[in-house]
């Protein structure tokens, strides 16, 4: 199977199946006539089992150890287990501290933080936060489009500069000279938008900037 395919079947981006490859999670084989990655079965396993443990935050680090055997699976989800024990007190304790401002009625004017900035201080330390994910993306989302639409305007203000004096000059170049530099201004354009809306795939996925994340 082809690396499109593999995209569909397990629903991971190329860019994702790509790193684990590159850091050797899978070894797909190579075709030796054209080069290709071919995928087996076991990839798709592989990769299928890879997605859920992500999905259950697992982090790409212990995913290594427990293919490798450095850990067993058990000792790998015992640890999350742990984490999500740690995670669970700490929005216990955002509750109480919720009550709490409730139960004396404060006001905005009438709160006094100072208790609980100290509290939210050593969360926020210790890695904790209540910041929404799906912010992050948006503005992911939104730096991808305005990182399009700067690169893309360049080309625009090309294609209209080239247009107007091909329609208001008395002395116009040749048709298929003025279609053909329309055309080199059209297909970065056509590029950017399409590597766009891969990025955005990605972002939305949440396997944007694996190396970075891990």
């Amino acid at each position: 199977m082809f690396i499109n395919e593999i995209e569909h079947k397990v629903g991971l981006t190329k860019k994702a199946i790509r790193y684990y490859e590159t850091i050797g999670l899978i070894l797909p084989h190579r075709d030796d006539s054209n080069g290709y990655r071919l995928y087996s079965e076991n990839d798709v396993k592989e990769l299928r089992l890879i997605k859920f443990l992500r999905e259950l935050d697992v982090s790409i680090n212990d995913i290594k150890k427990v293919k490798e055997g450095n850990i067993t699976l058990n000792e790998c989800l015992e640890e999350r287990i742990k984490w999500i024990e740690k995670e669970k007190n700490n929005y216990l304790l955002i509750e109480e501290m919720c009550k709490e401002i409730i139960k004396e009625n404060k006001t905005f004017s009438t709160l006094d933080v100072t208790k609980y900035s100290r509290q939210m201080n050593i969360l926020n330390k210790e890695g904790f936060t209540m910041k929404s994910l799906q912010t992050n993306k948006l503005k992911k989302i939104l730096g991808a489009i305005f990182s399009t639409l700067i690169f893309d305007s360049f080309f625009i203000f090309l294609i209209s500069l080239i247009t107007y004096f091909q329609l208001t000059e008395s002395e116009k170049m040749p048709l298929f000279m003025f279609i053909f530099f329309i055309f080199i201004c059209v297909v970065p354009i056509m590029g950017t938008i399409y590597n766009l809306i891969l990025r955005i795939k990605e972002i939305k996925k949440g396997e944007e900037d694996e190396a970075c994340k891990y």
